[in-house]
């Protein structure tokens, strides 16, 4: 991502990372610090398979239970050294004893199973004040030393056993039974070796130094935790001495884009002892029902002079089932290798997809069909194990991006677990797949390691390596070159590389910008007047970003506005959201509390560290959702209402899917009056195809209009069968429209009484020096002559307050409020806040049972704040409030326009007519309808660090009650926003971005309400400068608000209160 450099000072002293020197004992330069020595001893990189038997192992058991796989994952001996100097030497021999070692957990990263720490920096290198590629610390960078042992199978005799490493950060040997196997540094794809002449009977000695840091670093400089160890699965699998090595498939489309076209082509290597010919493979297709739909068998040639034969599969499928992300129809395709006599060597297998992708006319093209990717980046984090990620968080992961609306994933920065791919396939989701390169840290100059050739091999390598191992997944609709990584020819060279080996696919890269070597214009953090300026100009290639809508604590404001414009221009096709998951780790205080550890929470106190910038996921890491991740589904759903005469019943239905009839749905509707639902039915299946609108008639009843009431037509699309990822009744889609206003138009809460004015019950005041009271039938109100504040409301028996009335426009800062300065360039209303100056407080009668209390405030600057009092004597509070800025004030942006009070914690039940039931700001609130919604003021705090959460806008009312009913009610006139917690905006409130976390902040022994006439909104385009959108802020100007404080007795309704007291 584009961010601020953080700050690194102390970085040297934390770590100890300023030796840059090659070690005094070798003459030439370290395999660890030499960018031409890739990879030593190791296979070719080829598609991530495993090998069977025969076609009906590979068509009925998974991989892992392959006979010819064995798992290497579990308990390994493990020594951890702080520098190379200090590792063990002869560790690697067999009969070097380890049995004093530790057991650790492999896959895993050392720094969380107690050895070392974590780091986590964004731009720079986290070994280096000053890099000076391809240069390491060697007097601090920890080594782990490995060891275990391995039996080989008695039915793998006379067969090729290959060691695999699926990842291993960031550089590594291996040894078997004493001899060195090589080396390999690209820790995100694998590492192979034939390890066949090396094993014997019995046991084996499996032995693995992995060094922290390498030259490979310098290209893995992501904005990620700086972890190291072995991070995915290890295991052995076996193959005949003629065996298919690779193999790749191209299931394309023929121009119509109606049948299938297949390409296959399989890579046998070995020979038989006495012939060239060495029998034949045959190809079996099977249709997703399971159908065999092809056969065919071609001879396999053994390899001679010419090279590796490759025997290649052509054929032509009628209407075939297309591969999309809305129809992730998949095929099985099964190899069987075999003599000519029957005798099987081997099968191997792979779910394929008909699909193609294309940039045509400007536009990114699936199956011919322009799509938009709504999408999200996602980086591999777990909260307890780091970069090894299971199974099981994989499919979370893609259910709650499915149930989202989210379509497309870009592996942000670095290949995945091939585990991911074979899921994304399975369950539908485009994937912009990336190679594990980024030297961010080497900047975008001259120093970039981009225009250094002597790095181009490093490059092309981890770009190769990427394509070779994922080319058969139908998910991988577009190639990323990598990310943040500079410029030059390294790059120019990788893209026509690429260009040559895998036509089928665009291949992009952002530091490219608009030159010849990305095939899609893919930006980050671009604005929505830029997106707009590329549209009106440019028309040879799609605007998808590859970073935007950063998603950092409270976030994603104006979500709604990007895809605005977005869905308005051919050319604009989307984008991914920075980013899916906060990379939090779990921990607890040591008094119990939990929290999630961010930055600069591992290792000694000045360790390098951008804090919480490790935390901008929409889900918390145990995927939790956040807020704004129902915004995302909203704004993210392909389906748009419409009403085109509501009164009528007549909604249009505007189907925004590529592939997808929208009669797989049933279409449910809702009537409700003031939040309490009327009517309602569904329309099953609508019939309206992609790309089409209709005009649906729903029959809606005849309401009579009432004064006070607001009607609103709800309507959702839900599945009518389970789909992947989606359980039956999903909805998804789903709008709110405005339905029929009252006859009467809407009544101020201020001006319509509860009861007749001349029925009022008479008021009493009593003037003291230090009080001023004013009682009625049954309730007293009192104002604090020093401060001005009502702090004491009694009603029957029972105080209503905790703490008493002030005006409040502070709010605890977001973190993108860190990130353009608002604390800063706003703190001018924080201290009108804290230390305003009461000017006066006065009470007058203004009529039989009606009392005004004004209490007036100096601000500073010239800035008065006026509260008006108006005391009913049915026990209802009148505040009119206004805040005066004087003409031509050079005063910045209010944060909010309010005030807060407090509640005894009892009163901790909050019911609201408004919008809900999450959090919604200015901003970000498309997807918070109006209606009835409750929580509690104890709701769990949502992100990872303090700051402002929990607002609810455009409340009619809300009511905060205890187990039995009592409590307060408020009613804006006619709107208000409002949060309930047990927190001040100052408690939340850090004086740096990321310096606190949750269990730091004090927890106050009352319910903390903050009523506003409005809170600016929270932003999102970027959280290190860009500022709330104009149209969302609150500039310094003259406000007036009113709402109305009303008690609620003892199983009274608020609704029916609200109704009353309006």
């Amino acid at each position: 991502m584009i961010k601020r450099l953080s700050s690194v000072l102390g970085l040297a002293i934390a770590l100890g990372l300023t030796a840059h020197s090659p070690a005094p004992s070798q003459t030439g330069p370290e395999d660890w610090e030499n960018p031409a020595a890739l990879s030593s001893g190791t296979e070719a990189p080829r598609a991530a398979f495993v090998p069977f038997p025969d076609a009906a192992a590979a068509l009925r058991t998974p991989p892992k239970e392959s006979p010819r796989y064995r798992s290497l994952n579990g308990v390994w001996k493990f020594r951890w050294s702080p520098r190379p100097a200090d590792r063990p030497l002869d560790f690697w021999k067999p009969a070097a004893d380890v049995s004093a070692w530790a057991d650790t957990p492999v896959p895993s990263n050392w720094m969380l199973q107690g050895y070392d720490y974590p780091v986590y920096v964004n731009i720079p290198y986290e070994f280096a004040l000053n890099p000076k590629p391809p240069f390491v610390p060697h007097d601090r960078n920890p080594v782990g030393s490995y060891r275990r042992t391995f039996t080989v199978p008695a039915e793998w005799a006379g067969m090729n056993v290959t060691l695999h490493f699926g990842a291993v950060k960031s550089f590594f040997y291996a040894w078997v039974n004493g001899e060195k196997l090589g080396f390999s540094k690209d820790s995100k794809t694998p590492a192979e070796w034939n390890i066949t002449r090396f094993l014997k009977p019995g046991e084996n000695v499996l032995a693995v130094e992995v060094y922290r840091w390498s030259d490979g670093s310098y290209l893995e400089c992501q904005d990620f935790w700086r972890l190291a160890g072995i991070e995915r699965d290890v295991y052995l699998i076996a193959a005949p001495p003629v065996h298919i090595r690779d193999f790749e498939v191209r299931a394309g489309l023929d121009a119509a884009y109606g049948n299938g076209r297949l390409d296959v082509t399989a890579e046998v290597v070995g020979r038989a002892a006495t012939d060239r010919a060495i029998g034949t493979v045959a190809l079996t297709l099977f249709d997703p029902s399971g159908k065999k739909v092809l056969s065919a068998r071609k001879p396999a040639v053994g390899p001679d002079d010419a090279g590796t034969p490759r025997v290649r599969f052509e054929a032509n499928l009628a209407a075939v089932r297309r591969w999309s992300a809305e129809t992730p129809d998949l095929y099985r395709l099964v190899l069987e290798l075999g003599y000519g006599d029957g005798r099987i060597l081997e099968a191997v297998t792979s779910r394929i997809g008909f699909r193609t992708s294309e940039i045509k006319d400007g536009r990114l093209l699936v199956n011919g069909v322009p799509v938009l990717l709504k999408g999200v980046n996602r980086h591999e984090h777990d909260p307890l194990t780091g970069h090894v990620i299971s199974e099981a968080s994989m499919r979370q992961d893609i259910e709650l991006m499915k149930r989202s609306n989210i379509n497309a994933v870009r592996t942000c920065h670095y290949p995945d677990d091939p585990r991911w791919y074979e899921l994304c396939d399975e369950y539908g989701l485009y994937l912009v797949d990336e190679a594990n390169i980024e030297s961010h840290g080497m900047g975008y100059g001259p120093a970039s390691l981009a225009k250094d050739p002597a790095w181009g091999p490093a490059h092309l390598d981890r770009v190769r390596r990427m394509v070779e191992r994922d080319k058969n997944h139908p998910s991988i609709i577009v190639w990323s070159l990598g990310n943040e990584a500079g410029d030059g020819v390294n790059f120019e060279e990788a893209y026509r590389w690429l260009k040559k080996r895998d036509p089928s696919r665009p291949v992009q890269y952002e530091r490219a910008g608009l030159r010849a070597h990305t095939d899609i214009y893919c930006p980050m953090y671009a604005s929505i007047e830029e997106m707009l300026k590329y549209a009106a100009t440019r028309k040879d290639r799609p605007l998808i970003q590859c970073e935007y809508a950063h998603s950092m604590g409270n976030s994603t404001g104006n979500l709604q506005d990007y895809w605005d414009a977005i869905e308005s221009h051919d050319q604009l096709q989307g984008g991914f959201i920075w980013d899916w998951v906060d990379q939090g780790f779990a921990a607890e205080t040591p008094a119990g509390a939990f929290y999630w550890k961010f930055g600069g929470d591992f290792g000694p106190a000045d360790v390098p560290s951008d804090q919480n910038f490790c935390c901008n996921g929409l889900v918390a890491p145990d995927r939790t959702p956040h807020p704004a991740l129902y915004e995302v589904k909203k704004v993210y759903q392909s389906v748009k209402f419409v009403g085109a005469d509501p009164a009528a019943g007549a909604v249009e239905l505007r189907n925004r899917y590529a592939f997808t009839p929208l009669d797989r749905f049933d279409l449910d509707w809702e009537l409700s009056a003031s939040g309490v639902r009327m009517a309602g039915g569904t329309v099953p299946r609508p019939a309206v195809a992609p790309g089409a609108a209709k005009v649906v008639r729903l029959p809606l009843p005849k309401l009579p209009p009432q004064a006070g009431t607001e009607y609103f037509l709800n309507v959702s699309l839900r599945t009518r069968e389970a789909g992947p990822g989606l359980p039956k009744g999903h909805v998804v889609a789903a709008e709110q429209l405005p339905f029929q206003a009252s006859a009467a138009g809407p009544v101020s809460a201020a001006s319509a009484p509860g009861a007749p004015e001349s029925a009022l019950p008479a008021l009493t005041v009593d003037d003291g020096p230090r009080f001023l009271r004013v009682s009625g039938d049954g309730f007293a109100v009192r104002f604090d002559r020093l401060t001005g504040a009502l702090d004491s409301f009694v009603h029957g028996d029972r105080e209503l307050l905790a703490a008493g009335i002030e005006p409040n426009f502070w709010r605890a800062p977001t973190d993108n409020d860190f990130g353009n300065q608002m604390p800063r360039r706003l703190a001018f209303w924080r201290q009108a806040s804290r230390y305003r100056e009461l000017r006066s407080v006065a009470a007058a009668a203004e009529g039989p049972g009606r009392i005004a209390v004004t209490v007036a405030y100096a601000l500073g600057n010239g800035v008065t704040q006026t509260l008006v009092y108006g005391i009913r004597g049915d026990a209802r509070v009148v505040v009119a409030a206004k805040l005066a800025v004087p003409a031509g004030s050079k005063l910045p942006d209010l944060p909010r326009v309010g005030l807060k009070l407090a509640l005894p914690p009892a009163f901790d039940r909050v019911l609201w007519y408004g919008r809900g039931p999450f959090e919604s700001y200015r901003d970000r609130k498309t997807a918070a309808f109006v209606g009835l919604h409750e929580t509690t003021a104890g709701e769990p705090f949502p992100y990872v660090s303090p700051q402002e959460y929990g607002n609810r806008t455009d409340a009619r009312w809300v009511a905060l009650r205890d187990d039995g009913g009592r409590g307060l009610l408020v009613l804006g006139d006619p709107l208000l926003e409002f949060s309930a917690h047990p927190h001040w905006p100052e408690d939340l409130t850090q004086e740096s971005r990321g310096s606190k976390h949750p269990p730091d902040v004090t927890v106050r022994d009352f319910v903390c309400l903050t009523l506003d006439h409005a809170q600016m909104g929270v932003g999102g385009d970027d959280s290190w400068g860009a500022r709330v959108h104009p149209e969302y802020t609150l500039p310094a100007k003259d406000y007036a608000y009113t709402f109305v404080l009303r008690p609620l007795r003892p199983g009274e309704d608020p609704a029916a209160a609200a109704r009353v007291a309006r």
